[in-house]
């Protein structure tokens, strides 16, 4: 829900606000990290996100010439407009780009849920595809405190769905943990 606000648009003053804590520049390490996160919580408190699922700082880092720049800019010329055009490009380009990634790893759960329905029948449940998604690697533990399946099926669950080639396992130490590489593609894209 946004908030009622007076004055400019939560975006512009995202912007401007962004740029007031990197002038001031109050830490001696982790000031543009802070400013960037600070950049998520201003639109999540503005009512523009409900999460921190805009990853700005993908645009900012990309973009670090033109960042610091217009930073000056506005320093030294109070060259505004281009500052807060700069910020909202970056925001539009990150919603696209964040839009993308969400849809495309939708899509491929979709194909997860189908090729294990189909290839696995036994071992199918949806709970077991979205444990695989919440994130891009699983352990044998992940089942387990999820109460999925024991150990020893467990164990079974994940080799059988590195058998058809969803995940890959990699031995660390005495544990096996189980990659998603279609999803850590999405991820990097």
């Amino acid at each position: 829900m946004m908030l009622a606000t007076k004055g400019p648009d939560p975006l512009v003053r995202m912007a401007a606000l962004h740029y007031q804590f990197e002038a001031i520049h109050p830490f001696t390490d982790g000031n543009g990290r802070t400013g960037r996160i600070l950049n998520l919580l201003y639109l999540i408190h503005a009512g523009l996100l409900e999460i921190p699922v805009l990853y700005l700082s993908r645009f900012i880092i990309q973009n670090k010439a033109e960042y610091y720049r217009l930073l000056r800019g506005v320093t030294e010329k109070g060259a505004w407009e281009e500052w807060i055009l700069y910020m909202l490009r970056g925001v539009e380009e990150t919603a696209l780009w964040t839009t993308n990634r969400i849809r495309a790893i939708r899509d491929l759960f979709d194909a997860t849920v189908l090729r294990t329905r189909r290839e696995l029948p036994r071992i199918y449940s949806k709970e077991l595809v979205e444990l695989i998604f919440r994130q891009p690697y699983c352990k044998i533990s992940f089942l387990v405190d999820a109460g999925i399946a024991r150990r020893q099926t467990a164990s079974a669950y994940l080799q059988d769905l590195e058998g058809i080639g969803l995940l890959t396992a990699e031995r660390r130490g005495r544990e096996v943990v189980y990659k998603h590489p279609a999803l850590l593609d999405v991820l990097t894209a």
